[in-house]
C-alpha cells in the first residue's frame, strides 16, 4: 500500500496548516476504525461487499467492465493491479505453483545464456581492440608516413619474436649474431627497410654493399621473408577483423533478441508468485480450499482536447474457493466462488497525473526486469565507446544528436565589436528573463480554468458513478433506490 510518503512524491499532496501533507484518503473501513487507505483522496467513492457461496464471483467484475465500456463510452481502461495468494494445500497452489516452475527453469536458462554472451562481448572488443592495434602498424608501415619507421621496426620485433622464437633459436637473427658471429646482423635487419620483397636485393646491394657477402646473404635472406609473412598476415588481420565485426554485431543482436524473449516470462513469474501479505491474513487458512484476488483497474473517458479526464478507480478484493473443474477435452481450470470487495473512485485527473499514479503503482513492483536490463545496459557502458563505435562500423544503427554547424567567424572592425558586444549584453539579459519565464508557476486564471475544468469532470464523473453503482445492485436483486 502506498504511504503518505510516495503520494507526496508523485504529486498527491495538499497544503495542510502550512505545511505540505500528502492527500490520503481516510475512510472507515471497519464500524468506528477510520484509516488512510493509501489512495489519493477522490471526489466520491461507493463501496459495496458481494458474497455468495454458489455463485461465480467472476461475474461481477465483467459486469463492471461490461458496464463502462459500452454504457459509459470509457474506451481507455487500463489494469492497474493484479496478483494473487492461494492456500499452500490447495489443489489451485499446486497447479499455481507448476506453471510458475516452467517460466522460473526457462528465465534461468535465459539469463545463463545472456550473462555467458555478455562475457563472451567483453573479449571480442577486446580481441577488435587488439586486431586494429596489430593493423596501426602494418597501415603505417605501408605508408610514408614520420612513424613509418618505428612502424616497420615493430613489425620486425613481433617477427623475430613470433615467428623465429627470439634468440631461442639459432638460426633466427638474434641466435646467428651469437652462434656464427654476425654480430650486426640485427642492426642492419632491424634498420633497413625495403618496401616491397622484389626490392631486397637491390635495397641490400645499394645500402650494404661495405659489408661481407655473406651477412648481406643471410640479410636479404631475413628480409625476404620477413616482408612476405607481412604481406600475407596484413591480408589476413583485414580478413580477420572483417570477419570479427560482422561476428561482435550478431553477437549484440543476439543478446537484444534473448533479452526481449526473457521478458515475457519475467512478467509471467510477477503474475504467478504469491502475494505475501495476503497469505498472512485470517482471510485465508492453509487448510481450506481458499485464495485471495486483488485487482484493480483505471477507466478513463474524455476527449484529446480535454485537460481533465473522468476517472473510475475500481478496486476489487476477491476471496474465493476455486473449485477445480474439468471441461471439454480434459482441460482443468479453476471456477471461484465466494466473497468480493467492490470500491468504486471518482476523480478528476489531467494526463500527467493518471501516469503519475500509473508510475507510483509501478514503483510497488515489476521490479525484476529494471534489475536484469540494468545489469546488462552497465556490462555495456563499461565497455565504453569502443563497443559503440564497432557496432556502428558494422552497419547498427544509434540515434545521434547533430549539432549544427557553427558560422565561421568574421572580421570586424572596432565600432561593430563594440556593438556586438552591447548586442550579446542585452541578449544575455532577454535569455535569462526568457528562462526565468518558462520556470514560472502558471498564472492565476489558468490555475482557475483548471479548477474549473476539474469540478466540472468530478460532477459528471459522480452522476455516471452512481448510476454504475445503483444499476448493479438492481441487476443483482439488492436493494436501492
Amino acid at each position: 500500500m502506498p504511504t503518505d510518503a510516495d503520494l507526496i512524491k508523485f504529486g498527491f499532496d495538499k497544503e495542510e496548516f502550512g505545511r505540505i501533507a500528502a492527500d490520503n484518503e481516510k475512510s472507515e473501513e471497519f464500524r468506528g476504525s477510520e484509516i488512510k487507505t493509501g489512495y489519493p483522496a477522490p471526489a466520491r467513492r461507493y463501496r459495496l461487499h458481494y458474497e455468495g457461496y454458489n455463485i461465480s464471483i467472476e461475474e461481477p467484475y465483467f459486469w463492471n467492465l461490461h458496464y463502462l465500456r459500452y454504457f459509459g463510452g470509457f474506451s481507455r481502461i487500463d489494469k492497474i493491479t493484479d496478483v494473487f495468494a492461494a492456500a499452500e494445500n490447495s489443489a489451485f497452489f499446486g497447479a499455481n505453483q507448476q506453471r510458475l516452475g516452467l517460466q522460473q527453469d526457462k528465465v534461468s536458462q535465459f539469463l545463463a545464456t545472456i550473462g555467458k554472451m555478455v562475457r563472451e562481448l567483453f573479449q571480442l572488443v577486446r580481441e577488435m581492440r587488439i586486431l586494429d592495434e596489430r593493423m596501426s602498424y602494418y597501415v603505417d608501415s605501408f605508408t610514408k608516413s614520420p612513424s613509418a619507421a618505428s612502424a616497420e621496426i615493430t613489425l620486425k620485433g613481433i617477427w623475430v619474436d613470433l615467428v623465429e622464437q627470439g634468440a631461442k633459436n639459432p638460426a633466427s637473427v638474434y641466435g646467428m649474431a651469437r652462434e656464427v658471429q654476425f654480430t650486426t646482423l640485427p642492426d642492419l635487419f632491424f634498420s633497413t627497410h625495403p618496401q616491397k620483397q622484389e626490392d631486397v636485393d637491390i635495397v641490400v646491394e645499394r645500402e650494404r654493399g661495405q659489408f661481407n657477402r655473406k651477412v648481406r646473404e643471410v640479410l636479404a635472406r631475413k628480409l625476404r621473408s620477413f616482408l612476405a609473412w607481412k604481406e600475407h598476415t596484413f591480408e589476413e588481420l583485414k580478413n580477420r577483423r572483417k570477419f570479427t565485426l560482422k561476428y561482435l554485431r550478431q553477437h549484440f543482436e543476439i543478446i537484444k533478441m534473448y533479452m526481449t524473449w526473457v521478458r515475457p516470462y519475467l512478467r509471467n513469474i510477477q503474475r504467478l508468485q504469491l502475494d505475501q501479505s495476503k497469505t498472512e491474513t485470517a482471510d485465508l487458512i492453509i487448510a481450506f480450499e481458499s485464495s485471495m484476488i486483488e485487482v484493480e483497474i483505471l477507466a478513463i473517458k474524455g476527449k484529446e482536447s480535454d485537460k481533465v479526464k473522468q476517472c473510475i478507480l475500481m478496486h476489487y478484493l476477491f476471496r474465493t474457493r476455486p473449485e477445480m473443474s474439468y471441461s471439454q477435452e480434459y482441460q482443468r481450470g479453476p471456477l471461484h466462488l465466494g466473497r468480493v470487495e467492490m470500491d468504486w473512485r471518482a476523480y478528476g485527473w489531467t494526463d500527467d497525473e493518471i501516469e503519475k499514479y500509473k508510475k507510483m503503482k509501478e514503483h510497488e513492483d515489476f521490479q525484476l526486469l529494471g534489475v536484469i536490463d540494468g545489469s546488462v545496459k552497465a556490462a555495456l557502458e563499461a565497455l565504453g565507446d569502443e563497443l559503440m563505435r564497432y557496432l556502428k562500423e558494422a552497419g547498427e544503427q544509434f540515434e545521434e544528436k547533430k549539432e549544427a554547424p557553427k558560422p565561421a567567424p568574421k572580421r570586424e572592425g572596432l565600432f561593430m565589436s563594440v556593438i556586438r558586444g552591447f548586442e550579446e549584453l542585452f541578449t544575455s539579459f532577454r535569455v535569462k528573463k526568457e528562462v526565468k519565464a518558462a520556470t514560472k508557476r502558471p498564472s492565476k486564471t489558468d490555475m482557475m480554468k483548471l479548477a474549473i475544468e476539474r469540478e466540472k469532470a468530478e460532477s459528471d464523473i459522480k452522476k455516471f458513478m452512481w448510476d454504475t453503482y445503483h444499476h448493479f445492485k438492481k441487476q443483482h436483486d439488492m436493494l436501492n433506490w
